[in-house]
């Protein structure tokens, strides 16, 4: 059998892009513009599609396999870190540790999961799974809460019930969508709880025409009395929990939706000997750390970025003109060669040949940036009616994404920002850059592209309007939802309690957790509370800081601040840490919290102390310095 390469001519539109222009004529301004723009998309693709046959490459490499019933969902199961669940009863605490904190979205979803993989075994005469009554205490997906709650007391079910019931009684509101209008985006509840409220009314939907970047809705995230958390203030140990609960979360709101949540299993590729193109991204990393201990992005590819900053911004074109093909191999072969001695002439280079090897530089990682897995994820995306809703579904791939993934991901976002920002001199607006950059994040050699006939047009702007909503929605994007954060409070929490458990004196421990519950009630009904702030790096001594509800990090740096200025207290080091001007503007210190229910948190400057103190009293805050890289990474 002959392989087919996934770039080619059949995929294009029916009719080329300069027919449509002249057959629709009569169209307004902006539609003949958004066609032009269009023109973009497809034009890469064929140079895509070129480049491979220059090369004689064999695009398909792997060929996505069929999964048998109940495939699928045990590998989802395993993702979600629920492979216990599969058949070893012995594990059931590890489970409990993890179902105990879900939302009723949340468990429902893996409930459906564990029914279908239950009834495909049984199909296959294969030996039984146990039953989801032994790990819910539900009847079956098909049984109604209600009727639960009359047959049994399972305490696992009743705290998934009563939190829900809790959580009802909050305001879920859902305005008229104007474009260029700033609405509110809620990351206090979850994602799949608040799509289960709007089920009762109707989804808004917005027309997706206009392509002007201004004219997006802008969405704000209400900061809460515990601020907002980004991707990177939590510690490494808390961010590994993080994908699975997103994947959960994810799956229960497709669910709610009514969208199947498409995955692909991990494609395995041919190896290179090459040391920077078509190099796994993990590889590349591992290589650059020997050089550059913390590299988060690859070293070639902040080159390539950088590159572009400093003399491509400007360039009317960029991205969108390609630079030449024998160029573009040539400078791959020279890089491979020079670029870890040091010898390559970046200045020496064309800017179109530059940003042709970045985007060959993406398109040739040995897997999709996106991931294998979950790309198809990301194109159906464009599938969600509602703004928000695709922007929640987003914003869990993006925390599922393997942190390389997500830290390479992030670097070029910012960088084709920065090209948007320059629109009036490089003639690149947003839609423009997300034209020429979707076939190069959603085409990929390892994978099957077939396209249905008809749907060229639609799937084309549907992978642009994702990588637009990418580009233009990065911040937001790249926050950790409160709700998350939650719950990996309450995993710590029911872990350390578990270790606990382990310790032969029962008696005293049961004392210290009445003792300790007793105390956090206490602490909670207080107005006020004096707590010590470490900086040992800093200061030898504590600092001794008043709360109040109207106390926030802010107010403990600046006091901090104040005093190493004008008290002239002992400082172990003080180089380039402050301007003494009482403006924390200009200040590189960092409030953390440590240790208790979470691993380390950097806090937001607008978290309220005593508030978050009341959910975590055993935790010590830490004043550190920032990092202060010049980019995120």
């Amino acid at each position: 059998s002959t392989r087919h390469c996934p770039w080619k001519m059949n995929q294009l539109p029916p009719r080329s892009p300069v027919a449509s222009l002249v057959s629709e004529s009569t169209n307004s301004r902006v539609e003949a513009l958004d066609n032009l723009s269009m023109d973009s998309f497809w034009l890469e693709v064929e140079n895509i599609k070129q480049s491979a046959e220059a090369e004689q490459e064999e695009c398909s490499l792997a060929d996505v396999k069929t999964q048998e019933e109940g495939e699928a969902e045990a590998e989802w199961l395993q993702d979600a870190g629920l492979a216990e669940l599969l058949g070893d009863p012995a594990s059931d605490n590890e489970n409990l540790v993890l179902l105990s904190t879900l939302t009723r979205t949340q468990a429902a979803a893996v409930q459906r999961r564990l029914d279908t993989y239950s009834r495909s075994r049984r199909r296959k005469n294969k030996h039984p799974v146990r039953d989801v009554r032994d790990i819910f205490g539900v009847v079956s997906s098909e049984d109604t809460a209600a009727e639960k709650e009359k047959s049994s007391p399972d305490p696992l079910w009743h705290n998934l019930r009563t939190s829900n019931t809790q959580r009802k009684t909050q305001d879920y509101s859902c305005t008229v969508r104007n474009p260029g209008k700033e609405e509110v985006f809620n990351m206090d509840v979850a994602y799949s709880e608040q799509a289960a409220v709007l089920l009762k009314g109707s989804f808004l939907s917005e027309s997706r025409k206009s392509k002007d970047g201004n004219a997006l809705t802008r969405f704000k995230i209400p900061k809460g009395r515990l601020g907002v958390t980004r991707i990177g203030d939590l510690s490494a140990q808390d961010m590994k929990k993080i994908p699975t609960l997103a994947l959960i979360e994810l799956t229960a709101l497709c669910d709610i939706l009514g969208f199947e949540l498409k995955r692909n299993k991990a494609a395995k590729l041919k190896t290179t000997e090459k040391r920077l193109f078509g190099v796994p991204l993990n590889t590349l990393l591992e290589n650059d750390q020997k050089l550059l201990p913390n590299t988060k992005v690859p070293l070639l590819l902040q080159a390539l970025l950088s590159c572009l900053e400093k003399r491509g911004l400007e360039t009317e074109g960029i991205l969108r003109v390609s630079g030449s093909q024998t160029r573009i191999k040539s400078l791959e072969q020279k890089l491979e060669r020079d670029f870890y001695t040091g010898l390559f002439r970046w200045d020496e280079v064309h800017q179109n040949d530059v940003s042709g090897l970045l985007k060959r530089f993406i398109r040739e990682l040995p897997a999709p940036l996106l991931t294998a897995e979950y790309l198809p994820a990301f194109a159906a995306v464009q599938n969600i009616p509602d703004l928000k809703q695709r922007l929640q579904a987003l914003n869990l791939l993006i925390l599922i994404l393997p942190e390389p993934n997500r830290n390479t991901l992030k670097a070029l976002l910012e960088f084709l920002s920065k090209v948007v920002a320059r629109e009036n001199n490089n003639k690149m607006n947003l839609w423009n850059v997300s034209t020429v950059m979707a076939p190069n994040l959603f085409m990929h050699k390892g994978l099957p592209n077939k396209i249905p006939e008809g749907k060229e047009k639609q799937l084309a702007e549907g992978a642009a309007d994702v990588v637009r909503m990418m580009i233009h929605y990065q911040d937001l994007l790249w926050t950790v939802s409160s709700f998350l954060v939650a719950q990996v409070r309450k995993l710590n929490e029911s872990n350390s309690k578990r270790y606990q458990f382990c310790d032969k004196r029962i008696k005293n421990l049961l004392r210290k957790i009445h003792t300790d519950k007793d105390k956090v009630e206490k602490n909670q009904g207080e107005p006020s509370k004096v707590v010590k702030v470490h900086a040992s790096l800093l200061l030898k001594d504590s600092l001794e800081v008043h709360l109040n509800n109207a106390t926030r990090v802010a107010d403990v740096l600046r006091q901090f601040q104040k005093n190493l200025c004008q008290n002239g207290w002992n400082i172990v080091n003080t180089v380039n840490l402050l301007k003494c001007n009482n403006s924390m503007e200009g200040t590189n210190l960092l409030l953390y919290e440590v240790g208790g229910n979470i691993g380390e948190h950097c806090l937001d400057p607008d978290t309220y102390l005593l508030d978050l103190y009341h959910i975590n009293p055993h935790a010590e805050w830490i004043i550190k310095q920032n990092p202060s890289y010049p980019r995120m990474f």
